[in-house]
C-alpha cells in the first residue's frame, strides 16, 4: 500500500511541475511546487516536507546545492530529475546524500515507484534512529525477581500484545517511562517510533501544539507548520507523561482523540488520522482528582484499559542490593574509576532507607558519592552523609544555615527550601515538586523567577 506524504516538487519548467504535480497528487499525496532552489528554500523554512523531487539544472540555485541544504536541515529524502546529459551529476547526487535519481523522460509508475522506496527508505531510518536511542536509553528492568516483578514482567508480555491503552501509577521514581518503553519494545510496533511528551512540563497552550502540532501563523511566534507528538509517533507508541497535569480543556481534546482517532492541528480544520497506541503515567491518585473536579471521569475509563501499579522500592528491599552494585559498577566505569565496594554496614544502610524517591534516587545517591567519594569501600558512616536528608547530609550545609537572630521572610524560606531540594534530589523536579506538596508546573515558575539552578 502507497504511502501518502507530503512533497515539495522543485523544478522551472512549468510543465514538468504541473504534470509531476498531477501525477503525485492523483496518487494521493499533497504537493507543493517552486520553480528553483531559491523559492524551494523559503518552502522548506515555512512546512515540513516528507519527501523532495528536485530538478538538478535550474537557475539562481541548482539541485545540487538544494540537495546539500535540504541534507543539512534533516533526514528528509531527496529524489533528482536528470536529463540524458547529465547522468553524472546524478550520480555526484547520490554520493551527495540523494535517496534516488530519475531520468527523463520517465512514466508515472516510475517515479511512483521511486517515491516509495525513497519514503520506505526514509521510514527504516527512523526506526532504526528510533531503536538506537531506545537501546541508549534503556534502563535495565526496575528490580528481577521478586514476587512483584515477576508479576510486573508477566503484566508487560500481555499487555504488549493489546493495542489497548495503558494507564501506570506509581511513585516518582519507580520507572513508568521504562516500563512504557518495555511495553512498546515487545509489542508489535516495536519497529515504529516512541514518543513521549511530559505533560507537566508545559503550558496548556504549548501542549496542545506539542501533541498536535499547528499550521503557520496559528498563533504568534508560529512561523512555520510544526509536526505534533501524534504525528510523530504514527504507527508506534505515544506517552503522556503525567497525564494527571493536562488542564480540563485539554482533556476533552485528549478525549475524542481517543475515541474518535482523529484530531486536527491548532490553526486547522483538517482532519489527521492517529494511527498511535497511548501509554499514560501518573503518580497522584486519580480518583481522588476525579472527586475534586480536576480530572475527567470519561478520560480516565478510556486511559486506564488496562491498568499497571508500579511499586515503590521499599516494597522490593530484595532488589535493593542488586541495584545498588549495578549502579555502582555503570557510574564508576563512565567516570573511569574502579567500583566501590559495599561494607556489611553499608548494605544494612542502604537496605534499611526508605527511598521516597524509589529506583531514581537509589541511583542519584551513588552516583553522586562516585564522583565525591575516592575510597574503594562504602561504608555506613559514607552513606549515612547521603542518605540522612535525601543526598547530601548535614556536612554539606543545611537548610536551616540561617544565622543567629535572623528572622527570614517566607519568600527567602521557600526559595531556600526549593534551592535545597533540587540539590539534595540531584535536580528531580518530578521528586522535588512531590516532595514540597506543589505541582511541576508552579515548581519550573519558582525556579525561573529565582533563577535556581535546576
Amino acid at each position: 500500500m502507497r504511502v501518502m506524504a507530503n512533497l515539495l516538487i522543485v523544478d522551472d519548467e512549468d510543465f514538468m511541475r504541473d504534470s509531476l504535480g498531477a501525477i503525485l497528487t492523483k496518487a494521493g499525496h499533497g504537493v507543493v511546487a517552486a520553480k528553483d532552489g531559491l523559492a524551494a528554500e523559503k518552502k522548506l523554512d515555512e512546512r515540513t516536507f516528507d519527501c523532495v523531487i528536485t530538478d538538478l539544472k535550474m537557475p539562481r540555485m541548482d539541485g545540487l546545492e538544494l540537495l546539500k541544504r535540504v541534507r543539512a536541515r534533516g533526514q528528509t529524502p531527496v529524489i533528482v530529475i536528470t536529463a540524458h546529459g547529465t547522468i553524472d551529476t546524478a550520480i555526484e547526487a547520490m554520493k551527495g546524500g540523494a535517496a534516488d535519481f530519475v531520468q527523463k523522460p520517465f512514466g508515472a509508475e516510475e517515479i511512483l515507484a521511486r517515491l516509495d522506496k525513497a519514503l520506505g527508505l526514509a521510514r527504516l531510518q527512523r526506526e532504526a534512529a528510533n531503536l538506537r536511542e531506545l537501546a541508549s536509553e534503556q534502563r535495565p528492568m526496575i528490580g528481577g525477581e521478586s514476587s512483584a516483578m515477576r508479576e510486573l514482567k508477566a503484566a508487560i508480555e500481555r499487555m504488549a500484545q493489546s493495542d489497548a491503552t495503558v494507564l501506570i501509577a506509581g511513585e516518582s521514581g519507580t520507572g513508568k517511562e521504562v516500563t512504557a518503553r518495555a511495553i512498546h519494545a515487545a509489542s508489535p510496533r516495536r519497529h515504529m517510533p516512541f514518543v513521549a511528551v511530559n505533560c507537566a512540563a508545559l503550558s496548556a497552550g504549548l501542549l496542545e501544539s506539542e501533541l498536535f502540532g499547528h499550521e503557520k501563523g496559528a498563533f504568534t511566534g508560529a512561523e512555520r507548520q510544526r509536526k505534533g507528538r501524534f504525528e510523530l509517533a504514527e504507527g508506534g507508541t505515544l506517552l503522556l507523561d503525567e497525564v494527571s497535569e493536562i488542564d480540563s480543556g485539554l482533556q476533552a481534546k485528549l478525549l475524542r482523540v481517543l475515541q474518535e482517532r482523529v484530531f486536527e492541528r491548532v490553526g486547522s480544520s483538517e482532519p489527521l488520522w492517529a494511527n498511535v497506541r497511548v501509554i499514560a503515567t501518573t503518580n497522584r491518585d486519580l480518583a481522588e482528582h476525579i472527586r475534586l473536579g480536576k480530572f475527567r471521569e470519561d478520560l480516565y475509563f478510556r486511559l486506564n484499559v488496562l491498568p499497571l501499579k508500579l511499586p515503590a522500592l521499599r516494597e522490593r528491599r530484595e532488589e535493593i542490593l542488586p541495584l545498588a552494585r549495578h549502579f555502582l559498577e555503570r557510574h564508576a566505569r563512565k567516570l573511569g574509576r574502579a567500583t566501590p565496594r559495599l561494607s556489611s554496614d553499608g548494605e544494612a544502610k542502604l537496605k534499611s532507607y526508605r527511598w521516597p524517591g524509589n529506583v531514581r534516587e537509589l541511583e542519584n545517591t551513588l552516583e553522586r558519592i562516585c564522583v565525591l567519594e575516592s575510597g574503594e569501600t562504602l561504608d555506613g558512616a559514607v552513606l549515612e552523609r547521603y542518605l540522612s536528608v535525601g543526598g547530601g547530609g548535614a556536612s554539606s550545609g543545611g537548610f536551616a544555615g540561617y544565622a543567629p537572630g535572623v528572622v527570614p521572610s517566607l519568600e527567602d524560606v521557600e526559595r531556600d527550601l526549593m534551592a535545597y531540594a533540587l540539590k539534595m534530589l540531584g535536580g528531580d523536579k518530578n521528586l522535588v515538586a512531590e516532595k514540597l506538596g506543589i505541582t511541576t508546573k508552579t515548581l519550573r515558575a519558582k525556579i525561573r523567577k529565582w533563577n535556581l539552578q535546576g
